[in-house]
């Protein structure tokens, strides 16, 4: 199995791009939203990572296609290192091949035993 990352530097820019397109189809333009061209042909569920709460990544998700969840560090208070803090909030590296699976599994596309064997080979 094999997973495609991309890098966001701006989810605001994203969603701003993505209104105009938006904006632009009501004077009779056809335009498609960067967003939309970029995962336009990709398979399987976006999952969009930041370490902003996860709103930051949701300003996107109606102009994506595919199933889209969003991890985020929703919380506050949390002082620890960048490792430990991204464990908490569930947007470390492990965390993230879990939840990939999840939607896998929601999807029929991997047994849901994956996601709990994985949970507990990275100890989550």
């Amino acid at each position: 199995m094999a997973a495609d990352v991309w890098s966001a530097t701006s989810w605001t820019e994203l969603r701003r791009d993505a209104m105009e397109a938006d904006e632009a189809l009501l004077r009779g333009e056809d335009r498609v939203p960067f967003v939309r061209q970029a995962l336009q042909g990709a398979e399987g569920p976006v999952l969009a990572v930041s370490d902003y709460m996860r709103q930051v990544p949701d300003q996107i998700a109606q102009w994506v296609e595919q199933d889209y969840t969003s991890l985020g560090a929703d919380g506050f208070g949390l002082s620890d290192t960048r490792d430990a803090a991204r464990r908490h909030f569930g947007v470390d590296a492990e965390s993230i091949v879990v939840a990939a699976l999840a939607q896998l599994a929601r999807r029929g596309e991997v047994k849901a035993t994956a996601v709990k064997e994985a949970r507990e080979k990275y100890g989550l």
